[in-house]
């Protein structure tokens, strides 16, 4: 795939005004048409129609086992990497289709980073640890200055800047998830996914995390996944509620969309009452 050219606009669809399912302002960065995912024969995910727009942070939110998390990881291909698992609709990244066959997924997962419920920083150095993607990627950069530029962007620069070389397992959890943050910077992504990022953090940890999604906004689009729903009104401007419902296709549970709106919406005036249960505590 050749690298799409950001600023590019896209063509709307003659279907692209459709309440609560198309994020406003801003250039398209995911249009996702009826997006299924399946799991050998389960369908998990059903027909999900959203976009996801530049310069904003994007949350998914709803209970376990509605899809949130695999919708994810479909964004960037990860479930290549899962036998059996298969991605059907329109999933179209500034007007590319992820899923064609001539796409590369790796070059698509450096596009498109990931950052993991669980900090998992590789049992290498600081340094090393930010330096990785770069070297692998075989980027045209200065590496002291990449590491630096990308610990700095994720707010660690000064506290790791004169032990660079220690091992990277030794900083704490919310450190260690920043660095995952840089790490995945440091490859010049223009997305960047977080799978419940603060999970494993304590609150401290957690607010820093929060303060930096906001500072990154202005050069990169987030989605993040997550069950609180406080961090999600805190952080998020537009917000998509997912919940399972019986599929009659399989008589089993699949993750459908619900609403999806901007997050001061879905969180004070909700269009859907399933949306309002869930938001107010009734369910979930």
């Amino acid at each position: 795939m050749e690298d799409p050219d950001p600023e590019a606009p896209v063509a709307p669809r003659p279907d692209a005004v459709v309440a609560g399912t198309h994020a406003p302002d801003g250039d398209v960065v995911f249009d996702m048409d009826e997006v299924s995912v399946h799991y050998g024969s389960f369908r998990a995910l059903r027909e999900v129609t959203l976009d996801v727009r530049k310069g904003q942070i994007t949350a998914f939110i709803g209970p376990s086992g509605c899809g949130k998390t695999t919708l994810l990881r479909a964004l960037n291909r990860m479930h290549d990497l899962t036998t059996g698992v298969r991605v059907e609709g329109r999933l179209l990244y500034h007007g590319h289709d992820l899923y064609a066959p001539e796409v590369d997924a790796v070059v698509v997962r450096r596009r498109i980073g990931m950052v993991f419920q669980r900090p998992n920083p590789f049992p290498k150095s600081i340094y090393d640890n930010v330096a990785f993607g770069p070297k692998v990627a075989k980027l045209d950069v200065t590496l002291d200055d990449c590491v630096e530029e990308a610990l700095t962007r994720a707010a660690l620069w000064n506290e790791v800047k004169d032990r660079l070389k220690s091992s990277a397992t030794d900083l704490s959890g919310g450190q260690q998830q920043r660095l995952c943050i840089a790490r995945a910077i440091a490859v010049q992504p223009e997305v960047i996914l977080m799978d419940e990022p603060c999970s494993a953090l304590d609150p401290v940890a957690t607010l820093r995390i929060e303060d930096l999604m906001q500072e990154l906004k202005a050069d990169y689009t987030i989605v993040i996944v997550t069950h609180n729903m406080q961090q999600a009104a805190r952080v998020s401007d537009m917000t998509a509620f997912f919940t399972a419902e019986v599929d009659a296709q399989a008589d089993r549970r699949a993750g459908v969309l619900v609403e999806f709106d901007r997050t001061e919406k879905i969180f004070t005036n909700p269009s859907e009452e399933r949306t309002e249960a869930y938001v107010s505590g009734r369910f979930g």
